[in-house]
Parts: structure tokens; C-alpha cells; sequence
């Protein structure tokens, strides 16, 4: 017998993009205040895809223009210096980053930037320095009023984010080494972390053939990406050319004779991505900085799954002392994903604003119908819905009724159902069933309505008919699990 929820990690799920115009269904929860061009707006917590502040510049001494934002109105700043791929604005797609950003401002004032050659920042010919790094750091700190603040490094960024550490402690009040920081990224022959330099070079060369696909950046952060995210964010980070000459630069980084240095306190994130690679990055971190703290990684039956929430959370405890501890209220209810098939291609068919038009359509169709399954919107997704309903029949026929009626909009959809227990974050939900029903809903093909096993058993006796499609894995949770199809 299946159990009603998949046994892996909790984390919110929500839909990888948002789009602008169709944000009505956000969550309220704690706001952050953001500082930008267009001044102090409040902003909802992981409002997927919405920029949430104005791009401002910095200039640094040799005049590069640094792109950053500031958000939030904390006693404290915190400076996120980013990894290798960053780009200030497409960065809000990904739910992983945008959740966790959002969090980090829920308690401090946040800055963040993209590097010289990253981003909206100023091309550059050559890998930058270390030292062209830390330019950065400061003439952004000072763009930002920041005389001091806590850092946030991660990946590549931890050699910078170390050295600024070290060279600069009194601007530096704490120091968070995040995600895949290592202070030396290949192997040598006191260093057994890492890639040795044949495996690395394989790297480099599979990296710059297929660069703006998001096979480079899927490999770098396995357990936070999101399948249309990935490529655009290579292809808006850096452009193919400057690709080698960085990832030949992490080669001949090594700042380990730094470690002895740091002075300020230092939290050590577990690793991100490939867990073995990068554990043993981290637990040298760890035991080479006087006093670090190491954030032990979650039990290997979690896999690679991180919650951004978490994260947040674990950051505000070491800066602040304290720690949020929300209640949040669960029920048992039957999750509805529904999407439009093909979308991309009808919106380049029939252009912009008739395709905005049918959408708008499509979203007052779902209302309707799912109001008189008592059911609720919780969001657009951009080409589809996510639905709660307070019982699994009715959710099913609010699918199959919706199937019908946009069939009248020229459009074809595809649903995936599951039943269980989901977390109500204001207007918004999170749980495992909201995770299961995603995966669900992306096997399904057009004009398919695809359910677990669990909504089946509920539904016994309904009149309602499926038809067995097997087992199938489903991303992210372990096992394999049933699926049926609702018969046409």
C-alpha cells in the first residue's frame, strides 16, 4: 500500500515563473521592504519571477559599473556576493533563489550584485583578480551606505568573499560560507577535495560546448534547479566566450593560507549539488577557520532537496541570535496542476496581445469553474493554474469540466492531482502534495489528467473512471509511484 505522501524532505513549492500581470494570487505573509529606483514598495515573499527593486550601479576605482539591488530595512547589512553564474534580474525565475533571498531580507538590509563580467554588469575581457573582486565588494558597499555587513559567499565566490574577510575585518562583521564554497576548487597533492585536473578539464570542455543549454548549470546546483531556468540564466550571465577563461581561473585559486586569518565569526553551509564533491570543500573550511561553525548536511535519504526557508533561517539565527518558528496551519486537500499545452509556440503564433488576451480568458475560465468545485485558485503560473479543492472527486471533475470548456479557446491542457496534507502560508500553500502533483502534472501529455493512487482510493465509488498507466519516478522523490489517467 502507497502511503498518501512521498517520505522526502519538506520544502514550499512554487511554480519556476510568474508572470507580472498575473501575480493576483501571491501570498501576503511577513512583507520585506525594498529599496530601488522606484523607492520602498512592499513586496510579497517569493513572488516567483517578479523583480522586486530597481537595478542601481556602483562604480569601482578602475570605473567598472557594478549592477546591485537593496532589500529590505534591517537594523543590519548582509552582502550576498554571488557564484559564478548571476544575473541580478533573471535570478527571480529561479523559486529556490527568490525564496531565499526573500527570506534573508525578511531580517536585515540585503545587498546584492552582479560581478564585473556577470550579468548587467560591465563586460570585462579576461577573468577578473581576487582583488578586482573585493573592488566590487567596496565600491558597492559604498554605493550602499554600507560601512559594515555581514557576507554571504558561495561557490566560487569564497575565495573573494574570504580574502575581503581577512584584508578588510572591519567592514566585515560575520562571514557565511554557502553552497559549494571551497577555498581551493582542484585537487592537489596535500588537498584531496575536489576534481583532479584531467576530470576538470573534461569540465571546461563540456561547459563551453554546451553553455546556454543549462547542462552546466544544473551540474553546479542539482538540487535547486528548475529545467526553464537553467539555460537562461547561463546564456544571461555570461556569454560563451568568457566561460573558459573562469573556469580556468578556479584552477589556480587557493587561498587556504588565508583560513588562519579570518577573525570575524564563520557559519559553513553544507554542500550544494553533488554532496560528496562538495562535503569535503566544506569540512576543510570548517576545521581551518578559527571558530567556524559547519551547517551539517541533511541526512543522505533527503538527497540533494534544500529548503530555501530553512537556509534563511539558519543565516538569522547565526547573525541574529534568533530564529523564526512560524505555525503554519495544514490541512488535507487535493492539489490541481493544470498547464497549457504548447503555450510558447501559440503565444510566436498568434502574437503578444492576443495571446495575453486568451490567457486572460483562460484565468477567468478557471475562476469560474473552480469556484463551482469549491475549489480555489491559489495562482497563474504563467500558462496554467495551481488549484486547492477541499475533496478529490470534485477536483477531478473540475479538471476534466475544464478540459472541455477551454477546448472552446482553441487551447489544450494536461492536470496532474494529488491528495495530501499541504501548508497554508497566507494566500499561498506549500507542502509535499503540492510537490507531487507538479511532478504528476509534467508526465502528463495534452489533454491528459493524470492522478496518484491516492486520489483513486479516495474516489472509490464516485462513477469516476481511470485508466492504469503504471510506475513512474517522479523528480526529487525517491521510489517509484503509481499513476492512473482519467479515462476520457
Amino acid at each position: 500500500m502507497q502511503p498518501d505522501q512521498p517520505p522526502v524532505e519538506h520544502y514550499r513549492m512554487d511554480r519556476w515563473r510568474a508572470s507580472k500581470r498575473r501575480s493576483r494570487h501571491l501570498g501576503r505573509g511577513a512583507t520585506a521592504l525594498v529599496k530601488g529606483h522606484s523607492g520602498r514598495v512592499t513586496v510579497p515573499p517569493a513572488s516567483i519571477g517578479e523583480v522586486p527593486a530597481g537595478t542601481e550601479y556602483a562604480r569601482t576605482a578602475d570605473g567598472t559599473h557594478i549592477a546591485y539591488m537593496v532589500l529590505g530595512d534591517g537594523s543590519f547589512d548582509l552582502v550576498v556576493v554571488p557564484g559564478f553564474a548571476s544575473h541580478l534580474e533573471v535570478q527571480w525565475e529561479n523559486p529556490f533563489i527568490a525564496q531565499f533571498l526573500t527570506g534573508l531580507a525578511s531580517f536585515c538590509r540585503l545587498i546584492i550584485f552582479d560581478k564585473r563580467g556577470q550579468g548587467l554588469s560591465d563586460p570585462v575581457v579576461r577573468a577578473p583578480s581576487l582583488e578586482e573582486r573585493m573592488d566590487d565588494i567596496r565600491a558597492v558597499m559604498t554605493a550602499a551606505s554600507s560601512e559594515s555587513a555581514a557576507v554571504l559567499a558561495s561557490g566560487e565566490a569564497a575565495p573573494t568573499g574570504l580574502l575581503f574577510s581577512a584584508t578588510f575585518p572591519e567592514r566585515v562583521s560575520a562571514l557565511i560560507l554557502a553552497y559549494g564554497a571551497y577555498a581551493r576548487f582542484t585537487q592537489a597533492p596535500d588537498y584531496p577535495c575536489g576534481p583532479d585536473r584531467a576530470a576538470f578539464e573534461q569540465i571546461i570542455e563540456a561547459a563551453v560546448e554546451n553553455w546556454g543549454t543549462g547542462q552546466f548549470y544544473r551540474t553546479l546546483f542539482s538540487g535547486v534547479t528548475e529545467p526553464r531556468f537553467d539555460a537562461r540564466m547561463e546564456r544571461y550571465s555570461l556569454s560563451p566566450g568568457s566561460v573558459r577563461p573562469n573556469l580556468e581561473a578556479l584552477a589556480e585559486t587557493d587561498v587556504r593560507h588565508l583560513l588562519g586569518s579570518i577573525r570575524v565569526p564563520t557559519l559553513v553551509f553544507r554542500g550544494l549539488g553533488s554532496r560528496r564533491r562538495s562535503i569535503g570543500h566544506s569540512q576543510y573550511l570548517a576545521d581551518n577557520i578559527p571558530g567556524a561553525r559547519l551547517l551539517e548536511p541533511p541526512p543522505a535519504g533527503l538527497g540533494n532537496r534544500i529548503d530555501p526557508f530553512d537556509d534563511a533561517a539558519e543565516v538569522q539565527e547565526f547573525l541574529t541570535g534568533t530564529r523564526p518558528h512560524p505555525e503554519p496551519d495544514r490541512i488535507l486537500a487535493t492539489v490541481l496542476f493544470a498547464d497549457i499545452v504548447t503555450s510558447t509556440q501559440q503565444a510566436v503564433d498568434v502574437g503578444d496581445r492576443r495571446w495575453r488576451e486568451t490567457l486572460d480568458r483562460y484565468d477567468d475560465l478557471a475562476d469560474r469553474e473552480a469556484a463551482r468545485f469549491r475549489g480555489r485558485i491559489i495562482k497563474s503560473t504563467g500558462d496554467g493554474v495551481l488549484a486547492v479543492f477541499d475533496g478529490p472527486g470534485r477536483a477531478v471533475r473540475c479538471a476534466v469540466t475544464l478540459r472541455r470548456a477551454i477546448r472552446d479557446l482553441g487551447l489544450a491542457q494536461r492536470a496532474g492531482l494529488h491528495t495530501g496534507e499541504i501548508e497554508l502560508r497566507g494566500d499561498d500553500i506549500s507542502g509535499l502534495a503540492v510537490i507531487f502533483a507538479q511532478r504528476v502534472s509534467a508526465i502528463a501529455g495534452t489533454g491528459d489528467i493524470l492522478v496518484s493512487r491516492t486520489v483513486v482510493d479516495l474516489v472509490a465509488g464516485s462513477g469516476i473512471e481511470f485508466d492504469s498507466l503504471g510506475e513512474y519516478e517522479l523528480k526529487g522523490i525517491p521510489g517509484t509511484w503509481p499513476l492512473l489517467a482519467v479515462r476520457q
